[in-house]
């Protein structure tokens, strides 16, 4: 597999300082790059290693373009990391085992649900009865699309995923659980991505909704009800309860947890193991940790924590304290 720098920039645009009949057999980081392979330089903390990098060509941004040409072949343009994700999607497309359109032997799918034709549906999945799986999309092994969602086109499935699986809802009666049925399903956009073992409840009544553009990581658990709106992405682990509405163009950092009926706005940033406990309805970056620390001073800590209301309170008291003797 070999691709052209000249056929690389017919594709992706750029100005390029070399041959463009390179020849490029490989992508890979500034540090292990071979003489046969093109590497890119995103940030300016890494620019120690563009001089000392061995790969054909680099990809860098104009601030760059003279220490790039110094050292080498190079390709110009304003954003190398876009840059370096399209041509990772040109290099995919470009390989000899090209996916194919088509339902594997082996995958189970209901007579009556809606498959295009363009889609790929991979080993062992499930598609069951009344499902939509729209053109372009990929289903890899074993994902589960239930009864009455919908999945858009250009979307990716990855393994493991579980589309509409009943949400967690149980009514209390005398010491035990009443099963409250999920009657909702779910309703996922165009160009979304769902990591590997990630689970979408189908709603309760309305359906659980990702908007188009939607980037979930592995293990990621969106509850009943919730709506996810376009262009938000969520890394692994991050949980989101029943019933939140988060916008567009969110980020949910690592096993950050979202509270059920909470609203953030759009352009919300949860920073990573973050518990958010009320809707956020500003624009901005949020943190909600305990810093970590030896154990004993973690319980010191935390005991100082625990008395922060009566220390409060105690400090309120004597300022109204000082304010009548004034």
């Amino acid at each position: 597999m070999v691709l052209r720098l000249g056929q690389i920039i017919e594709s992706l645009g750029g100005v390029l300082h070399g041959n463009p009949d390179g020849i490029i057999e490989g992508l890979a980081p500034l540090e292990t790059a071979t003489a046969s392979q093109i590497s890119f330089l995103s940030h300016p903390q890494y620019q120690s290693q563009l001089g000392l990098s061995r790969a054909a060509c680099v990809i860098v941004a104009p601030a760059f373009e003279a220490q790039a040409v110094a050292r080498g072949t190079s390709i110009v343009t304003a954003d190398p990391y876009l840059y370096y994700a399209r041509l990772t999607r040109l290099w995919k497309r470009s390989l000899p085992h090209g996916l194919v359109a088509g339902i594997h032997p082996s995958a189970v799918v209901d007579p009556a649900a809606d498959i295009d034709p363009t889609a790929i549906i991979g080993p062992l999945c499930v598609v069951e009865r009344g499902a939509c799986i729209g053109a372009y999309t990929h289903l890899k092994s074993r994902v589960t699309v239930g009864e009455d969602c919908i999945v858009g086109e250009r979307c990716i499935l990855h393994s493991g995923v579980v589309i509409g699986a009943d949400g967690f809802g149980f009514a209390p009666h005398q010491g035990t659980w009443e099963k409250i049925e999920q009657l909702g399903a779910v309703r996922i956009g165009n160009d979304v991505e769902i990591g590997a073992n990630s689970c979408i409840d189908r709603g309760a009544l309305d359906d659980t909704v990702l908007e188009d553009g939607v980037k979930l990581d592995n293990l990621v658990q969106i509850g009943h009800n919730v709506h996810v709106g376009a262009h938000t992405a969520m890394a692994g682990c991050a949980g989101v309860a029943g019933s939140a509405r988060i916008g567009a163009h969110c980020t949910v950092g690592g096993g950050a947890v979202v509270l059920g009926h909470l609203t953030l706005v759009d352009g919300v940033h949860v920073s990573a193991a973050s518990v958010v406990t009320r809707s956020l309805l500003k624009p901005g970056q949020y943190t909600g940790l305990f810093p970590i620390d030896e154990n004993a001073q973690w319980e010191k800590n935390a005991a100082s924590v625990k008395q922060l209301y009566r220390l409060r309170e105690r400090l309120k008291a004597l300022e109204n304290s000082n304010k009548k003797e004034k």
